[in-house]
């Protein structure tokens, strides 16, 4: 007699071996990211005040002092040159782009809350982290692709439109010269370096008129100036003290000082955008959040990272900003005022160490933070 079993039969695979579609993963996947990009690409008024200050202005700029210069090259200045790549460092990308970058993090971290489609992704399962994280590389994915092109053109104008020879205190002085070379071109031009260069105890008297030293009936009754060797004596003394100072005036700048200045307006946005994307979501908005980012870096920052308050030192240099000046690249003047130094130090002094734990803290509590609040959020 045949026995026919009434058992369904087993599946091939157990419970235990069903795989996972990983959605309570804190780690976002491509296809999250790819969303979050598309979401803000689409919007146009945003990337257009993106492209408009990493791109915009600085070619603007650069290209009205091209023409200016072509038109009549005696009366305006060479376009490029070190003068003008410090200019357009410190006055456009690192301030306006700290705040476009943050106003794009704002953006991000609040459009599911304004668009009321936060309940939506909720529902589908997705880790909260996930989604906050999402954003992160979806925002850098914009930012360094525009600060990488904006700050190209800079450079390649800066390099090949910069004058032929240097500018120190506004004389024009041939570029790269040997201390010596310094010294036999101040013997050649005394009447240059006695009027405009700085001299510490080395006494003499020349008078001297908005072009250069007086001569023939410039000279005030009963003056006399000395000899020329005289003059070319001093004139190397005060070269020879000079050099220094002159030796870290560049024409051009240099490839390592813009590779270290494009890292470091690129950290700058990036931290803009992480600052920004944590608070609006920690606020679960963005109008407020940019209002204060904004008088946050035009006033707050600036006016604390060149004043030392005693009881207050610890808390000042705990600010982003007053890092950010710490390990900017000492060829710059520096950002928030100061003497320039090894890292562009400010008026308030900071190690390099504590300028790099006050940076990675600001990135890694701000992103803690956001990603906090919109687990904790209501549906």
């Amino acid at each position: 007699m045949t026995v026919v079993s009434t058992t369904p039969p087993r599946s091939s695979s157990t419970r235990g071996s069903r795989p996972s579609d990983h959605r309570g993963s804190p780690i976002p996947n491509g296809a999250m990211i790819a969303t979050r990009l598309m979401e803000l690409r689409k919007r146009r008024g945003l990337m257009a005040a993106l492209i408009v200050v990493f791109i915009g202005l600085p070619t603007i700029f650069l290209g009205i002092r091209l023409i200016m210069h072509a038109v009549n090259p005696k009366a305006y200045s060479p376009a490029g040159g070190y003068s003008t790549f410090n200019n357009v460092v410190d006055g456009v990308l690192f301030i306006f782009g700290f705040i476009v970058a943050a106003t794009l993090g704002c953006f991000a971290g609040s459009v599911d809350l304004t668009e009321g489609v936060f309940r939506h992704l909720v529902v589908t399962g997705r880790s909260r982290v996930a989604l906050y994280l999402a954003r992160i590389p979806a925002g850098l994915a914009i930012l360094i692709p525009l600060v990488a092109v904006g700050f190209t053109i800079v450079c390649a104008v800066c390099v090949f439109a910069a004058p032929p020879k240097t500018q120190y205190n506004g004389e024009n002085v041939p570029s790269g010269l040997s201390r010596t070379g310094f010294v036999s071109w101040a013997e050649g031009h005394p009447g240059k370096v006695l009027c405009d260069f700085p001299s510490r105890n080395i006494p003499y008297n020349v008078p001297c008129t908005p072009t250069g030293m007086a001569t023939g009936k410039q000279l005030p009754p009963g003056v006399k100036l000395p000899s020329k060797a005289k003059l070319q004596e001093i004139a190397g003394k005060i070269a020879n003290q000079n050099y220094d100072a002159y030796k870290g005036t560049f024409r051009i700048p240099s490839v390592s000082l813009m590779i270290e200045t494009g890292l470091w307006i690129l950290l700058e946005a990036t931290l803009g955008f992480v600052i920004g994307l944590g608070l609006s979501s920690l606020m679960g908005q963005r109008t407020v959040p940019v209002v204060i980012l904004i008088v946050f870096e035009l006033i707050l920052t600036p006016l604390l990272a060149d004043h030392t308050i005693a009881h207050l030192i610890n808390a000042q240099r705990g600010l982003v900003g007053v890092a950010m000046a710490r390990i900017q690249p000492s060829a710059l003047t520096p950002v928030f005022g100061g003497q320039n130094g090894p890292g562009g130090t400010t008026t308030l002094p900071i190690s390099l160490t504590a300028a790099i734990c006050v940076i990675v803290a600001w990135i890694v509590g701000w992103t803690a933070l956001g990603a906090w609040r919109m687990a904790k959020r209501d549906v």
